[in-house]
């Protein structure tokens, strides 16, 4: 009998915790442990009375991994729910990256060119220098900053994913 390995798939798990110190922690070090690789991590407090808090989590794995990491979450007591928005349905992904680019000349005005079309918007100018504020899916962020690279770019820093499920009901 050949066994085969399947392959890895990249999932966005929104995760409702008690906002309590040591959390974060606590299931960074689920994943830690196990070898999981946790590729953006984002963190919100989502009630008026600051108890609970949203993580959203990427990461990649065949399904049975994703399955495992899903369990094990989910048996957190400070967990609430776990939802795979990759396996719930459709969803909307979205980041923040500011984008530093540094140059003179030709290279300032189509830095200021791309960013009109990619609609992201200047925060702050200098005589030498740009930052930029750009929202989107990671692949649109990709996308912008490879192209800056090749106008000068300094420094980028990314918020990493937040992702919601579409239509009235919450995950």
């Amino acid at each position: 009998m050949k066994i085969t390995a399947q392959a890895a798939e990249r999932h966005v798990l929104a995760i409702t915790v008690d906002n309590e110190a040591g959390i974060l922690a606590k299931i960074a070090g689920l994943f830690t442990a196990r070898g999981y690789n946790i590729d953006s991590l984002t963190v919100a407090d989502i009630s008026t009375d600051h108890a609970v808090s949203r993580i959203t989590i990427v990461t990649n794995g065949p399904p049975a991994v994703i399955d495992q990491i899903h369990a094990q979450l989910e048996r957190l007591v400070p967990v609430h729910k776990v939802v795979d928005l990759t396996e719930a349905g459709p969803h909307v992904e979205r980041e923040l990256a500011l984008v530093k680019v540094a140059g003179t000349g030709e290279k300032r005005v189509e830095a200021l060119r791309l960013a009109d079309i990619f609609r992201a918007k200047p925060v702050d100018t200098t005589t030498e220098s740009f930052i930029f504020e750009i929202t989107g899916a990671p692949e649109k962020i990709d996308s912008f900053v490879g192209l800056m690279r090749e106008l000068g770019l300094v420094e980028v820093g990314r918020t990493g994913i937040v992702g919601m499920m579409r239509g009235a009901e919450g995950a």
